[in-house]
């Protein structure tokens, strides 16, 4: 039987389960306070330029597939999507770079003709060892609801398989069993990055993030127009199945009667009865009673010191000179150790590795030499953004790092610098109660994995999604969230017995979503 859902927050994840709950016949409301979809895949305007200034890194197109397979459509007839040829190109300086390619044995090749045939050889037993670790959680942990303890999720792997918790390494740094694959500095420094991918220290995190190097190795794909471009497929094609979306519509509340989700009250006073409630927003705001006093219970806050990065995002249009910059690029500081203690000190670091998505490199038109282009430049910085703001001076001097960086490894940038700069304070906006941590919370210790918000909460009718819930952050990882609420909450609406209906005094109830449907 239909039933009425309501989901907060047109993030990745609202708007997978919103169109998969849609498709399967439920009356879906999205309820949006911005004025667009997309939540962390926004966009900027820099001289009347739009450029992204969210997530860039594209994986695991698979998991797209199966939600639009799930939804009666094809991913290719609302993107265009191809597969990278360079996954990423990472320099020290301008005499040291390396290219790592779709094709493993170029990569291979490139790092041998970097680091010489022991590096091949130790990309090589990385290789099969991210690849085992990512093999044995796929099915049990990435694309299975959390678990709350290693015996459950052994359970999920086999118990059968008794080597199986101790090949995911969980008790081991990731920067140390990185160590037994490369003697290079380098290279033990470029895979370590992977682990701030989930806002994470590599030094703090357990080895078995490996599992996001091979993610990533699995294929990158460049999709026209964006991650915002994916967003906006992903609302039509929730609208095409039913779903009714209303932006400028913040939620003041979650309504709570009999120990169970009812609906959700609007800012505007507007009441919208629900039989089950989704929160694409991060879990901390439910916990810091964003949502309402009642909701807060539904789960457990998360404390400052156990926060992911926050960053400091710069959008930049502008002529770029000196390097060959790809789409993805990773600029490294010679003391890699010294940037994480840095941001545990709570300083942005002094010396910082720099991310550069150069949006327009590989796209469709190519950029022509001396002609501006939209650049998104990230450094790590510490999520302190609800306990400090950063004045003119301390933005000077951040921007100024950044561009000591990039020029160390030879890339130029136009000055003075078109641009737009975030920092922990802005996305502290964007993200209540979160001190601007990007990625919920961080992935440090063995534990990490087990304390992350799941999907259902401790109250009835109440889940969550998105990139800073099981199974954790970045693009994929967001869909898959949402495919877990879909799925669950059909589960549990599918075994209530019916009741009546709670009538709501002074409020109102929406007609069913599915009488704004488009397609």
């Amino acid at each position: 039987m239909a039933q009425r859902i309501a989901i907060i927050g047109a993030g990745i994840g609202g708007l997978t389960a919103a169109a998969l709950l849609a498709a399967r016949g439920h009356h879906v409301t999205v309820l949006e306070k911005e004025a667009h979809a997309g939540g962390k895949a926004r966009q900027c305007r820099v001289r009347d330029v739009d450029i992204d200034a969210g997530p860039t890194v594209f994986t695991l197109r698979s998991v797209f597939d199966d939600i639009f397979h799930a939804c009666g459509a094809e991913l290719d007839d609302h993107v265009q999507v191809r597969r990278a040829e360079i996954i990423a190109r990472h320099a020290w300086s301008p005499e040291e770079r390396l290219d790592l390619f779709a094709d493993p044995a170029r990569s291979e090749e490139a790092i041998g003709d970097f680091a010489g045939s022991a590096a091949a050889a130790g990309y090589r037993s990385f290789r099969r060892e991210a690849a085992r670790i990512y093999d044995i959680l796929d099915r049990p942990l990435l694309r299975a609801g959390k678990v709350s303890w290693p015996l459950p999720l052994m359970w999920r792997i086999g118990l059968w398989r008794v080597g199986a918790l101790a090949a995911i390494r969980p008790y081991e740094s990731l920067w140390k069993v990185l160590g037994e694959h490369f003697a290079d500095p380098r290279l033990r420094q470029l895979y370590a990055r992977y682990a701030t991918y989930c806002g994470s220290d590599p030094f703090r995190t357990p080895a078995t993030l490996m599992l996001i190097a091979h993610v990533e190795a699995k294929g990158v794909w460049l999709i026209e127009g964006g991650m915002s471009a994916l967003s906006e497929a992903l609302q039509q094609l929730g609208e095409r199945c039913g779903a009714t979306f209303r932006f400028g519509s913040a939620v003041r509340r979650i309504v709570c009667l009999s120990g169970r989700a009812r609906g959700v009250e609007l800012a505007s006073g507007e009441w919208i009865a629900a039989d089950a409630v989704i929160s694409n927003a991060d879990p901390a705001a439910l916990a810091a009673g964003r949502f309402g006093k009642d909701a807060a219970r539904a789960v457990g806050s998360v404390k400052p010191r156990n926060r992911s990065f926050s960053a400091l995002l710069w959008t930049v249009h502008a002529k770029t000179a000196g390097f060959p910059l790809a789409r993805h690029n990773v600029f490294f500081s010679p003391d890699y150790a010294r940037e994480f203690t840095d941001i545990r000190g709570g300083s942005p670091p002094a010396d910082p590795s720099v991310y550069v998505c150069a949006q327009d490199r590989e796209a469709s038109e190519p950029v022509e030499p001396g002609t501006r282009e939209r650049l998104q430049i990230i450094v790590n910085a510490p999520a302190n953004g609800d306990t400090h703001t950063y004045s003119a001076k301390e933005k000077e001097r951040c921007t100024k790092a950044m561009r000591r960086s990039l020029a160390r490894c030879g890339l130029e940038l136009e000055a003075p610098l078109p641009h737009e700069l975030l920092t922990p304070s802005d996305f502290e906006t964007f993200l209540p109660s979160t001190g601007g941590a990007i990625y919920g919370r961080a992935s440090h210790g063995w534990a990490a994995s087990f304390l992350r918000q799941g999907t259902r909460t401790r109250i009835p009718g109440i889940y969550c999604t998105g990139g800073s819930t099981h199974p954790g952050a970045g693009v994929p990882m967001a869909a898959l969230s949402g495919q877990l609420a879909a799925h669950m909450v059909s589960q549990d609406l599918a075994s209530m017995h019916q009741s009546s209906r709670v009538a709501m005094a002074g409020g109102m109830s929406t007609p069913s979503a599915r009488t704004g449907a488009t397609g």
